[in-house]
């Protein structure tokens, strides 16, 4: 009996494997996409269903690189997975790159680099019939300082005052809900970030004003949480704090702790294969 129960797990296993893999090499791209004003350099690449049925519609996912909020890119092998393993299970899934600090700039990145992902959600609305998008049904995931932009995507309004002037200002940001991976959430209590420019000390509203925490309420989207326990870039504590703040509010979510998982890892560290868990979440949010 436990060697029958053995093996029909293991099939499913292996089919659930064989069906992904074959979905994966089928997905379609587009690469160095404009989404941003004519003087940005900044562009997204796009990760589509393998085909586009007449009448379909599919839910989107916008995806936002981690680095620091310094470095990074769009096109990385963590965004990469999650583009591809998303298009794969039939959503349109684009991956930006924004806008990074620089010290030889006199223009701060905060809170343009929000602003940019902000409008990347706008620019996916936008062209919803091109992509044969659900306008309805739209998800943000990010890692690291793109798991901190994925939340602020997803807890700011636009009494907040951080949603972009334009362009698409016809458009609204808001999403479905938020798959963050291992994102700071809080700076009240942080050491300084060169990305704010200034320090801790010289600008406490500043640092609060780039916490997730600060902007958490009832109408908050529902929220994946998942961190590493050898994680020593972000502390665990991090992620738990947003827990219990969603849990305050009442929101919907899940913390989903990874035994021995790093800092960086995408959707199938060795530790654990979170595909499933990924997809589970984003289907319950976003495929009616």
């Amino acid at each position: 009996m436990t060697m029958r129960v053995c093996f029909g797990a293991w099939f499913v296993a292996v089919a659930w494997l064989a069906q992904t893999t074959v979905a994966v090499d089928a997905v379609r791209t587009e690469k160095n996409v404009v989404y941003l004003p004519p003087d940005r350099a900044e562009l997204a690449d796009l990760y589509l269903p393998p085909k586009f049925e007449a009448g379909k519609k599919h839910p989107g996912v916008l995806i936002i690189h981690g680095g620091g909020w310094t470095g990074g890119k769009r096109d990385a092998a963590r965004e990469i997975n999650i583009g591809t393993t998303l298009a794969s299970h039939g959503y349109v899934c684009m991956s930006i790159d924004y806008l990074l600090h620089n010290p030889q700039s006199e223009k701060p990145c905060w809170p343009q680099n929000l602003h940019d992902c902000k409008t990347a959600v706008r620019w996916m609305l936008a062209n919803a019939d091109r992509l044969h998008l659900d306008s309805a049904h739209i998800g943000v995931i990010g890692g690291s300082a793109g798991g901190h932009l994925a939340s602020m995507v997803g807890v700011t309004q636009p009494q907040d005052g951080l949603d972009p002037s334009g362009p698409y200002a016809q458009q609204p940001c808001a999403v479905n809900c938020v798959v963050d991976l291992y994102g700071p959430v809080d700076f009240t209590d942080s050491k300084d970030i060169a990305a704010m420019r200034k320090t801790r000390a010289e600008s406490p509203e500043l640092y609060r004003a780039f916490s997730v925490l600060t902007y958490l309420d009832k109408n908050d989207p529902p929220f994946l949480i998942l961190h590493g326990t050898a994680d020593t870039t972000v502390p665990v504590s991090q992620s738990e704090l947003l827990a219990a703040g969603l849990k305050r509010y009442g929101v919907a979510h899940q913390l989903e702790i990874v035994e021995g998982a790093p800092h960086t890892f995408h959707l199938q560290p060795k530790e654990k294969d979170l595909r499933p868990i990924v997809l589970e979440f984003f289907n319950k949010y976003l495929k009616p």
